[in-house]
């Protein structure tokens, strides 16, 4: 399991599917998602999903790239599919997040440590 999530998070952008991490993990696809899941809390799909999302947010912060440039960058194929699930998991639109994160001037480890998905207040 520690193999498929060190490939996703190495090659996040690149088009990674069950069956292609279940080999890397050296497992059945069926045992691959149920271990994985039970192991660390999330789907296979929601974890690359999360791992895509944390990298936009970053790039979104530090770059004055546009968001449909950063939707492909980070392995989403679509800018609509992208917006959803950034939301999703931030809470706010890729633009409402980069308006917030640029008025807001503080140290890099803080705004990493409160703006990771899940953290600070009032999130879930």
């Amino acid at each position: 399991m520690l193999r498929a999530r060190d490939a996703m998070d190495r090659a996040y952008a690149q088009p990674l599917d069950v069956p292609a991490l279940a080999r890397i993990a050296h497992v059945s696809e069926a045992h691959f998602t149920r271990t994985f899941r039970a192991v660390f809390g999330e789907t296979p799909h929601r974890y690359l999903q999360r791992r895509r999302v944390e990298r936009a947010m970053a790039l979104l912060r530090e770059t004055g790239r546009s968001v449909t440039d950063i939707c492909f960058e980070v392995g989403f194929g679509s800018p609509g599919t992208f917006s959803r699930t950034f939301r999703d998991i931030v809470g706010q639109s890729p633009r409402e997040y980069r308006k917030q994160a640029m008025a807001q001037p503080v140290p890099t480890c803080f705004a990493m440590a409160w703006t990771r998905p899940g953290a600070g207040a009032g999130r879930s």
